[in-house]
């Protein structure tokens, strides 16, 4: 399994001799800590956080089912999309392919690493088209991005596709399930004993409802977070967020209970948008938010802007002409969307 993955590293960073320190040999309290010229004399924020943030991941273990040796956090999902390109992208040779549309950072990242970015157009009806995601492929292409439940069409796809695609492709298949927790079809994560190549990434930004803490998680085979712990930064994720992750990990039971509620109201404001004018369509939505075609995308989001109800303007993006991406809000804040909306008929 190992070798199928190192296969794919960049070879300087198979080669690496990563930076190290005295917290990554020694486990539990010291009695004295006197390796990292901290200020000892105050006491509070003084200490460096656990390089490897066991105590959050022994907890996202439990939760998801694998060990602590196949989780990786980031800050936010970003860090954890950037060092996918650092570790398996040589710059000006190799090249990725993802659907098209999808989150924007995938095609932000492939720039700033000098990597070549093949956006492959998904069908009208948002679903893969499996041929065409390889036919896209070379020698070079390293990897591949699947947003599902994917932003901003909201769909997500089905686990024995992700399952086929992932078993068939070579290289790194990456699922970002940031919205998976709003979705029925389930996660991808089991996937990963039988699937070496395979990079799982989700978020505490959406249905944990922690997005100022920027924390990000990637799963994988202890192969590929053994890498991504020597490329990392030796303290990328700070004692205020790992306190903060428990806390909310701890509260895990609640939060699944209100990403149910969210569903239903996800449903009602799909309900509601329906029926005003301004509405074409509602796309199905397995996620936080709902793409809506509008008889006039520009011109809503402006007179929605005045009004300060801020949603996407995504008329811009591929497949999606005319549409806005709402995100499920409040009660009372969808009350406020769907009166503006109705107040913009005849402007």
């Amino acid at each position: 399994m190992e070798s199928s993955v190192k296969r794919l590293v960049r070879p300087n960073i198979l080669s690496l001799q990563p930076y190290t320190c005295a917290r990554n040999e020694y486990s539990g309290e010291a009695r004295a800590w006197l390796d990292a010229n901290e200020n000892s004399m105050i006491d509070g924020l003084n200490r460096y956080p656990d390089p490897l943030q066991v105590e959050v991941k022994k907890r996202l273990a439990a939760l998801r089912g694998v060990g602590v040796g196949n989780i990786f956090l980031g800050v936010g999902s970003d860090e954890c999309i950037d060092i996918v390109y650092r570790t398996f992208c040589r710059p000006g040779i190799d090249n990725v392919v993802a659907i098209d549309p999808t989150y924007g950072m995938y095609s932000v990242c492939a720039a700033i690493n000098d990597v070549e970015y093949r956006p492959v157009r998904l069908r009208p009806d948002f679903s893969i088209d499996e041929e065409a995601l390889f036919a896209a492929m070379d020698e070079n292409t390293k990897v591949l991005w699947i947003c599902s439940p994917n932003n901003p069409t909201g769909n997500a796809f089905p686990v024995e596709q992700l399952r086929r695609i992932a078993s068939r492709f070579s290289g790194i298949t990456v699922i970002d399930e940031a919205y998976v927790d709003f979705s029925p079809l389930g996660s991808m994560v089991p996937e990963i004993p039988a699937l070496p190549r395979l990079i799982v990434m989700q978020t505490f930004s959406k249905a944990w409802a922690a997005a100022a803490m920027r924390l990000g998680i990637a799963y994988a085979h202890p192969c590929i977070i053994g890498i991504f712990n020597n490329v990392k930064y030796p303290y990328n994720i700070n004692i205020l967020t790992q306190r903060e992750a428990i806390r909310v990990l701890d509260s895990a039971d609640d939060v699944l209970r209100v990403a149910d509620c969210l569903v239903g109201e996800r449903e009602r404001l799909a309900r509601s948008l329906r029926a005003l004018p301004v509405v074409n369509k509602v796309y199905p939505s397995d996620a936080n938010f709902l793409l809506v075609a509008t008889t006039d995308a520009d011109g809503l989001y402006a007179y929605l802007r005045d009004k300060g109800v801020i949603v996407r303007n995504r008329t811009h993006v591929t497949l999606c002409a005319g549409c806005l991406r709402i995100t499920v809000g409040t009660p009372e804040e969808n009350t406020i969307l769907l009166d503006a909306l109705a107040s913009f008929h005849g402007e």
